[in-house]
């Protein structure tokens, strides 16, 4: 190890603060912070935790709401060598002793009004709004001097989004992170003129290191809000303080349903990013025709890759709406069958990547990371199909695809056929236990009008082959997703195959 060479994460910030250090960093409700300003405090906020008895290598819990200070809280831990473990805000009881536990997480920063949800024994430290939070504790403290973090060493446990088992702690070192900001400032087109705000949660890997870690890189303004509210949003957008938003499909999906959304002036919108799930063509359409100036970016991946790994960009949406793109500029993408052999452009497969961008393995999981880490290559559990020009589509998620009757069923062919309904405003599909078929076909729909089983399977019917059209229509007032976005498909199943 050459020291100095600088490839960490907490190097972005830095550097970025000796290039613009009055040009402003960031701004959350009514503070601004200058980059200088913020790299000051990520030093002082590095020192407060290595106070608290912590050494390099200790994993750190995050436990907290968006803000200013969940980021430095982030930053400190990379600049101090610690290990920056975010946990979903919304998880309590077993779910949130498990990740503690698991990651063997010392210390957690904590909004105070979550840290009572800890489990008995595990110290916190609050993150804002309280006497001795880390916020409080910047004034006082001295700036970092302990020796600087290595490229190789780790710096986050990314953990999965739990959907189909137990979370699993994929860890990712400083060298691969800053590998992905570069790959997604190069394939997102980011640039420091951008005015960008990040409304998803700050522990989701996508917003993080998709967006604002980047934007962090190349010297933008980022505003954080503390959630994707609307009306906010729409505001900024016409102020011409925010011209540039990642949002997962259900986030862009409730924005398009919002009664405004065609007489607001959203015209000074110029990037829209759209991920972290598959968004439906017919919603995506509908966007692009409210908007036409608006530059759609679909960007695709998992926690693993850190976790940009292809993009559709603007320019290339006409002819292949459904297509997530092309591997970005550090990942190299292979669609492969259950032996680990190419197959034909247009055939479905699985994606396996090899990439600088990949975590290390799965945190003290050595089976799971052996099965996942297969002959060089990362099985990403995503089918797909990839064209003669290197675009791939992705059909499913492997264990999402439907068996019905011995014929494979992708449920994103169905979901497509039936957001083309304007009586529907959401719609998953999944495979339920059924004697004659197998899996059954079956579409949990949540309505935006007056629409009935049979009118819904008549006109899956003019679409879809007989025997890919829904057996059985559920209507639902919501889907059950996580913070991220993604459809708990796992739990439909689960609801409806007894009933």
């Amino acid at each position: 190890m050459t020291p100095g060479h600088g490839s960490t994460v907490d190097g972005v910030l830095r550097r970025s603060a000796r290039r613009t250090p009055a040009r402003v960093a960031v701004e959350y409700r009514d503070r601004t912070w200058t980059y200088e300003e913020f790299d000051e405090a990520v030093s002082r906020a590095a020192s407060v935790l290595l106070g608290q008895g912590l050494s390099p290598g200790d994993r750190v819990g995050a436990y907290g709401h968006n803000s200013d200070a969940y980021l430095i809280g982030f930053l400190a831990c990379a600049r101090a060598g610690l290990v920056h473990v975010p946990v979903n805000q919304s998880l309590t009881g077993d779910d949130l002793a498990y990740l503690v536990g698991q990651s063997g997480s010392s210390l957690v920063l904590a909004d105070p009004d979550l840290a009572d949800r800890l489990p008995d024994g595990v110290r916190a430290l609050p993150l804002r709004d309280a006497d001795g939070s880390l916020l409080e504790l910047l004034a006082s403290a001295p700036a970092c001097d302990g020796p600087e973090p290595r490229s190789e060493d780790l710096v986050q446990l990314l953990y999965t989004s739990g959907t189909t088992a137990l979370p699993k702690g994929a860890m990712m070192t400083h060298r691969a992170l800053v590998h992905e900001y570069l790959s997604a400032i190069t394939a997102l087109d980011l640039s420091a003129g951008d005015r960008p705000a990040h409304s998803l949660p700050l522990y989701h890997s996508a917003q993080m290191h998709v967006f604002l870690l980047p934007y962090l890189a190349v010297g933008a303004t980022n505003i954080i809000l503390d959630a994707p509210d609307g009306d906010r949003l729409f505001d900024l957008i016409e102020a011409g303080r925010v011209d540039s938003l990642f949002a997962p499909p259900t986030v862009w999906i409730g924005l398009a349903n919002r009664p405004d959304f065609s007489t607001r002036d959203l015209g000074g919108l110029r990037k829209a990013y759209y991920g972290a799930s598959i968004m439906p063509v017919p919603v995506l359409e509908r966007l692009r025709e409210r908007l036409p100036g608006l530059g759609f970016y679909n960007c695709f991946g998992q926690s693993e890759i850190g976790p940009l790994a292809t993009v559709l960009a603007p320019d290339e949406h006409k002819g292949r709406m459904d297509s997530c793109g092309r591997p970005v500029l550090f990942v190299d993408a292979r669609v492969v069958d259950e032996d680990g052999k190419d197959v034909p452009d247009g055939t479905p497969g699985e994606i396996v990547y090899r990439s600088p961008q990949l975590c290390e393995g799965y945190w003290d999981k050595p089976e799971e990371t052996a099965e996942a880490f297969r002959e060089g290559w990362f099985h990403s559990g995503d089918l797909a199909v990839k064209d003669a020009h290197g675009y791939l589509t992705i059909v499913d998620r492997v264990k999402d695809v439907i068996n019905s009757g011995g014929v494979l069923v992708a449920s994103r062919q169905v979901e497509d056929a039936l957001y083309t309904h304007e009586a529907v405003a959401e719609v998953a599909v999944v495979g339920l236990p059924d004697e004659h078929w197998i899996e059954a076909v079956t579409a949990v729909v949540v309505p935006r009008g007056e629409i009935t089983e049979t009118e819904l399977i008549a006109h899956a019917l003019e679409k879809l082959a007989h025997f890919k059209a829904p057996k059985r229509i559920v209507f639902v007032d919501a889907l059950p997703r996580n913070a991220s976005g993604k459809i708990l498909k796992r739990e439909l199943r689960d609801r409806f195959a007894d009933s």
